[in-house]
């Protein structure tokens, strides 16, 4: 069986406090590792997107949406009592606090 190698945590501490100074000292391959990280996944979400758009979309009878008249009818009762309450604040007088 083979013998597993311990991770050991000391020189990943020493290397994440060198980190920000070697990044500081090489600042234009920093830029540039950054921005070929922005590059490809930029290319990721482009790609990604282009692929759902170029799926066919499948016209089959089974996934076809059913209109449901039974709940347009409560929709259309709620937006008409909507529109009554939005029309009877239109006749309503408020008195003028400001002028006794």
């Amino acid at each position: 069986m083979p013998k597993l190698k311990k991770f050991n945590f000391k020189k990943l501490n020493t290397f994440l406090k060198k980190l920000p100074l070697i990044l500081a000292r090489n600042a234009f391959l920093t830029f540039l590792g950054l921005f070929l990280i922005s590059l490809v996944l930029g290319g990721i979400v482009f790609y990604s997107y282009y692929k759902s758009v170029k799926e066919p979309v499948s016209s089959t009878p089974g996934k076809q949406s059913l209109f449901k008249s039974q709940t347009y009818q409560e929709v259309l009762k709620i937006w008409e009592k909507k529109e009554e309450r939005l029309k009877e604040t239109e006749y309503k007088e408020y008195p003028n606090l400001f002028n006794p």
